[in-house]
């Protein structure tokens, strides 16, 4: 089965609401405050989203996280990248295939294909999608606790309490 991580879902939801509010500059504790997800998780997190340069962010007193583009321009494909590794269904679909059977392989091509397709699907998908926002920077299409519901994590966020979330262990 195709999925992504607990650890991406969750990215996914950072990334959403920043996108929200993006003129607001948000500390990772603001983030966690507000979304519901463990300090600890956050910040791992935007970490990576940052040395990924899907955000952006400033130390000091008025410091914290903003998207480093606008949602409509960070893709599902940018934000899969930054937390999984290129998409690729089989090694031989990787740009760095260490596949030995790659020459003789009958079915690797068909493969190659699937995973060229999955991949162009996700450059269509734009954070504003993800997040429920319409093109135009309109308010989020579902609100819950003020913050949009874009995956699993969101519902499972409006789902459980606070406490439970943050209690939960990230995974690394």
């Amino acid at each position: 089965m195709l999925r992504i991580s607990k650890l991406t879902d969750y990215a996914t939801l950072i990334l959403a609401h920043l996108a929200a509010a993006p003129e607001r500059r948000l500390t990772a504790g603001q983030i966690s405050a507000e979304t519901g997800l463990a300090a600890p998780t956050v910040s791992k997190l935007l970490k990576q989203l940052h040395r990924s340069g899907l955000v952006q962010s400033t130390r000091g007193l008025h410091g914290g996280y903003l998207l480093a583009r606008p949602a409509g321009e960070i893709t599902a494909v940018h934000i899969l990248d930054a937390l999984e590794g290129p998409v690729a269904l089989t090694e031989c679909a990787g740009s760095a295939s260490q596949c030995s059977l790659e020459q003789t392989c009958l079915v690797g091509r068909a493969w190659q294909r699937v995973s060229r397709a999955i991949r162009r699907s996700l450059q269509e998908i734009t954070l504003l999608e993800l997040a429920g926002l319409s093109a135009h920077g309109g308010p989020p299409s579902t609100l819950d606790r003020g913050f949009p519901l874009s995956s699993s994590a969101g519902a499972a966020a409006a789902s459980a309490t606070p406490q439970t979330l943050k209690q939960e262990p990230y995974e690394s």
